[in-house]
């Protein structure tokens, strides 16, 4: 009954069925995996700030060996210390910075190392309106040669929130703290991190070390979840359509051996065809074929 089976048309079904499925649960595999891959990374995220803030500092030399060193995910937040002179000539306000529920601003100023480049330096943060600001309503920066201790934080990007790119700032304030911005307006090499001060003199409050960018549950980890769920489910819609078409084709055959469809001929069936088709066409060759009266 199911020798059909063995026929080279069912062969090549065959043949597609075995490398459809492996390749459906392999391509569902690797998207799990993927998805497991993102929230290994949010958890690692979660705890890379609680670990960066108790380990013990480190100087900046150590992360930041030079200014075309970049800030890593393993050294985002991690608490540093750099030394130098504050250059308040070319202090900046970053305006629209929201700590808590409530909107203001930073305070940076750079820090001049004794290799001649600046550290951004993120003094803390104070509420209000930063184009209304004065300088006898900002902390003054200490004086002389210090040494700061803060959080390493990677430069923003357009994505980062409370960034303004579109530019039209008054002077002295900076809409995005990253060296492509900074080497606009300062006169020297700007490292491409900056830190955020872990005590900030009062009234400025410290401003929170942000999580590494890139690291959380985005619309990509469940875009990987749901083509989990698409391949596995092509995969068992193979097999149901290999079953399926088995199925039919055995019915098919069982009914025309018990005589249910007749079993003509194709060519036959052809030639019949063609013939009624020729008559219905010609009805006067009909006529002649029959006797007169």
């Amino acid at each position: 009954m199911y020798r059909f089976l063995l026929t080279p048309r069912w062969l090549g079904v065959h043949l597609f069925v075995v490398l459809a499925v492996p390749f459906c649960v392999f391509m569902g595999s690797w998207q799990l995996s993927r998805f497991e891959d993102r929230m290994n990374s949010h958890h690692v995220a979660e705890q890379a700030p609680k670990a960066a803030a108790s380990a013990a500092p480190v100087a900046l030399a150590t992360v930041l060996p030079d200014t075309k060193a970049q800030v890593t995910q393993d050294t985002t937040g991690r608490t540093v210390t750099a030394t130098g002179r504050y250059d308040t000539g070319h202090q900046l306000l970053v305006p629209g910075r929201d700590l808590g529920d409530r909107t203001g601003y930073y305070v940076l100023t750079p820090l001049r190392t004794p290799g001649g480049a600046a550290l951004p330096v993120v003094r803390g943060w104070l509420p209000g309106d930063a184009s209304a600001a004065t300088p006898a309503g900002i902390p003054a920066a200490p004086a002389g040669d210090v040494t700061v201790s803060g959080a390493l934080q990677p430069p923003e990007n357009t994505g980062t929130q409370g960034v303004q790119s579109a530019g039209g700032l008054p002077r002295g304030q900076l809409g995005m703290i990253s060296a492509a911005s900074l080497v606009n307006v300062l006169p020297y090499e700007v490292y491409s991190g900056w830190i955020t001060v872990t005590d900030a003199t009062a009234p400025l409050k410290p401003v929170p070390p942000a999580a590494p960018s890139n690291t959380g549950l985005d619309l990509k980890a469940f875009q990987n979840l749901g083509y989990t769920g698409e391949w596995f489910v092509f995969a068992g819609f193979v097999v149901f359509m290999w079953f399926r078409l088995v199925r039919r084709e055995a019915e098919l055959r069982e009914d025309t051996a018990l005589g249910l469809i007749p079993d003509q001929d194709p060519a036959a069936e052809k030639a019949e065809n063609a013939e009624k088709a020729e008559n219905a066409a010609t009805p006067g060759k009909l006529e002649e074929a029959l006797p007169g009266d």
